[in-house]
C-alpha cells in the first residue's frame, strides 16, 4: 500500500472522528469554487454542504468513494459502517443527506497538484450527526 495514500486516509479519518468537519465546513460556503488544495479542505468542502434531517442526533455513516483529479465521481459511493436508529424513514433521510452533501459539491475543484494526487485514492469521510442538544 502506498504510503501517500495510508497518510491522506488516515488524516481524513482524523479529521472526521474528531469531529472538525462541521467547524470546516463552516470556513466554506456549500458550492464554493474556490480551489480545494488539501483533504482537509475537500472533507470541509463537503460538510459544508451537509445538513443532517432533525431527529437524527447520534447517528453516522462512513461513505467510500472515489474522484477523478477533474472532482467527478468514479462509480458510486458506497457505504462502508452506518449507526442508524430504529426509525426507517429517518435512517433513508440521514443516508440521503449524506449522498445529497457528496453531490452538492461535485465536482470538487481541486487544484490541479491535488487533482492528480487524489485521484482515483479511496476516500472514506465519517459523517456523524451531534447528539440533540450539543454542538
Amino acid at each position: 500500500m502506498n504510503l501517500r495514500y495510508v497518510l491522506a486516509a488516515f488524516a481524513l479519518a482524523l479529521i472526521a472522528s474528531a469531529g472538525c468537519g462541521k467547524a470546516l465546513g463552516q470556513e466554506r460556503a456549500c458550492g464554493s469554487r474556490d480551489p480545494v488544495n488539501s483533504i482537509a479542505e475537500m472533507a470541509g468542502a463537503i460538510y459544508a454542504c451537509w445538513q443532517p434531517p432533525a431527529g437524527a442526533g447520534g447517528m453516522s455513516l462512513t461513505l467510500c468513494f472515489s474522484l477523478h483529479r477533474d472532482g467527478t465521481l468514479v462509480g458510486k459511493p458506497r457505504a462502508t459502517f452506518s449507526k442508524l436508529g430504529p426509525d426507517d424513514s429517518l435512517n433513508k433521510a440521514f443516508v440521503a443527506s449524506v449522498l445529497d452533501a457528496l453531490n452538492k459539491e461535485l465536482p470538487v475543484p481541486f487544484t490541479k497538484g491535488m487533482g492528480g494526487a487524489i485521484a482515483g485514492r479511496v476516500l472514506c469521510p465519517l459523517f456523524r450527526a451531534a447528539e440533540e442538544g450539543r454542538s
